[in-house]
């Protein structure tokens, strides 16, 4: 979940909770990721920081986005980091 008292960014929390479900299996690679708004309305921040988590992952290669088809995880995303 989000904390609010967390020195970290909102947008930090919530990719680490999206990083957490690709990298243990909950998301698996092709799963389409839930929209931004119900993003935002689940872990009750704004679109704008929806955006910003999904950037982080996208520059890590763990999900891409096709416009106008929504945020899907990536084949590399599964497992840890540089495996």
């Amino acid at each position: 979940m989000i904390d609010p008292w967390s020195p970290r960014s909102f947008a930090e929390q919530l990719a680490d909770v999206l990083r957490t479900k690709i990298d243990s299996g909950e998301w698996r690679p092709g799963h389409k990721l839930p929209g931004e708004i119900t993003l935002a309305q689940t872990y009750d921040v704004a679109r704008g920081t929806v955006r910003a988590a999904l950037d982080q992952l996208r520059e890590e290669g763990r999900v891409v986005t096709f416009t106008g088809r929504g945020t899907f995880v990536t084949p590399e995303a599964t497992g840890s980091p540089g495996a």
